[in-house]
């Protein structure tokens, strides 16, 4: 049965269908992995053992009734715990919201469970989502899978984890700067970012609301496609998501058949970058251009106003968003002998240190004295960053770009803990422009993954995931397992 978890969604499908295995055997091994290595992973807050098995049993009395079922039915998976889900505990990964129980789903986890996905737990994640290492949680670190040494990235580094040590077959999380694509690469996993507004924000907690959005982290594209397929779509409790004609069938897009595309290079955005990575970029294009593409450097500006022009951003949304985290009406609060004394005690003791930071600094560029210096003048750079990108694309089908400056570092490295903001120069600019961006496991450094990142045009989904269907398929190294100091 060990062998299961190693399969992706759809090679488990293929088994369920011909009731070789049940989804109820499928989910207690899922559960008996979590079990043997979350002593060392951490990657999961609250797991839904209970809830889990019996959504199993469910699945398989409609398959042996011989009900239609979707694709990943009976699929054991995971959400970062900023996903609200009725009945189950949802944290944040913060004391502020350590025991709290919300009363309805976000819509993706609905339309999770429409399709008969099986939620097996709530995975680990930076307190609020702000981090790049997932240290910064009420419960703790997350562990690497290919290097317990090594941190998982952030914020959604537990789901990553999951994925990647097999105690989920895929996980959803969000990406606000990066937050899903880096710990993707970190854990060698695929991680992708749609555009923005293709996929559902209401229901979940929001870091930043004009650069959050949800998506999948799986093992395979096939897998990428299929889970697109359920959470994607319009959603009129949010007012920002495409339009009801926007549906799209991702499975179409997976086509082994690069030709003809022309991939531009950002020459500016490889500076900083490990030797090591920029040889893995190099290889990439070779074998982009041996399956017919055409890749090429190119010049694109403001690399340098990237990450000031980010961190603003989403300190000044951030800080707005978690204003209502004040102890009234959910969540933790202290006793306080007057109102000021109220807040000052909920806040201060309901937050960790990177979560006062923030608010910290967007309340600052927020005020009536710095607006028009800071939060104003990042927004116009932004538009610029913006429409740089969409001329690019006008020239070029998609950018490649690693997805980090490095590979995942120590806990103990206290030097790429400082650089660790800096590598989201790399992602940050798919979240200012909103479009698409994909992260792909291309091969090791000292048996740490890589990851190679792939940008689009909006709405553009098919370009990226035909690139990453054909290297898939045409090469051996975008299916990583952890080995050497990590979980076998």
């Amino acid at each position: 049965m060990s062998a299961l978890l190693g399969l992706t969604a759809h090679e488990l499908q293929k088994l369920l269908r011909k009731k070789e295995i049940s989804s109820g055997d499928l989910v207690k091994e899922q559960l008996h992995k979590i079990k043997q290595v979350e002593g060392e992973i951490n990657a999961f807050i609250t797991i839904a053992e209970k809830e889990a098995l019996r959504k199993a049993q469910n699945v398989d009395k409609k398959r042996s009734r011989g009900e239609e079922l979707s694709p990943l039915a009976g699929i054991p998976m995971a959400l970062s715990d900023n996903f609200l889900t009725e009945g189950i505990r949802t944290t944040g990964a913060s004391k502020m919201l350590e025991n709290f129980i919300p009363p309805y789903s976000a819509t993706v986890v609905e339309k999770l469970q429409a399709a008969e996905t099986v939620l097996l737990g709530k995975c680990n994640l930076e307190e609020m989502g702000l981090g790049a290492t997932t240290e910064n949680s009420l419960f703790g670190s997350t562990h690497n899978p290919h290097d317990l040494q090594a941190v998982p990235g952030g914020a959604c580094g537990g789901a990553a984890a999951a994925v990647a040590a097999e105690e989920a077959v895929f996980a959803l999380g969000t990406d606000t700067g990066g937050d899903l694509r880096q710990p993707a690469s970190f854990c060698g996993v695929i991680g992708f970012k749609p555009t923005y507004g293709t996929v559902s924000r209401y229901g979940i907690i929001s870091g930043a609301s004009s650069l959050d959005q949800a998506g999948p982290l799986t093992r395979d594209m096939t897998d990428c496609a299929l889970v697109m397929n359920v959470i994607s779509g319009h959603d009129p409790l949010d007012s920002l998501s495409v339009a009801p004609n926007n549906a799209k069938d991702y499975t179409s897009f997976l086509v082994n058949d690069i030709k003809g595309l022309k991939i531009g290079i950002p020459k500016e955005y490889l500076e900083g970058v490990d030797p090591e990575i920029i040889a893995w970029l190099q290889q990439a294009a070779a074998k982009l251009e041996e399956l017919g593409a055409h890749c090429e450097e190119v010049s694109l500006p403001y690399r340098d106003a990237v990450l000031s022009t980010y961190q603003i951003i989403a300190a000044a949304e951030g800080s707005t968003n978690l204003a209502r985290f004040d102890g009234v009406r959910y969540g933790f609060r202290a006793e306080g002998e007057d109102l000021d004394t109220f807040y000052k005690k909920t806040r201060g003791q309901g937050f960790g240190a990177e979560v006062k930071k923030n608010i910290i600094l967007g309340t600052y560029v927020l005020s009536a004295e710095r607006y028009e210096t800071y939060y104003l003048q990042a927004l116009k750079v932004r538009t610029l960053i913006k429409e740089e990108l969409e001329k690019k694309l006008q020239d070029y089908d998609c950018l490649l770009l690693p997805t980090t400056s490095t590979v995942a570092f120590n806990f103990s490295d206290e030097r790429a803990k400082a650089l660790a903001g800096e590598t989201a120069v790399l992602t940050c600019p798919a979240n200012l422009a909103g479009i698409p961006a994909l992260s792909l496991p291309w091969g090791r450094v000292k048996d740490r993954p890589v990851g190679m990142q792939f940008l689009g045009r909006a709405f553009a989904e098919e370009t990226l995931f035909r690139i990453g269907f054909a290297l898939e398929q045409k090469t051996n190294l975008t299916r990583l397992s952890p080995k050497g100091k990590g979980v076998c």
